[in-house]
């Protein structure tokens, strides 16, 4: 499967927003959000949460 630059933006523009704002602030399952908020697929949504992961994970490491 390959994604065009278009839904490279809109994965990597949702992880960071979700990455950004804090769980407890969600009020909603995260997947449907995505989905809602940023036009995406499921596998999208789930693309834009290991980006978001991964970049807590960077903002965590940083001393």
């Amino acid at each position: 499967m390959t994604l065009d630059h278009s839904h490279s933006e809109a994965i990597n523009l949702a992880g960071n927003w979700l990455a950004q704002n804090p769980r407890d602030w969600l009020t909603q399952p995260v997947i449907p959000l995505l989905r809602e908020r940023f036009g995406l697929s499921v596998t999208e949504a789930v693309e834009a949460c290991r980006v978001a992961s991964k970049a807590r994970e960077a903002a965590d490491a940083k001393p």
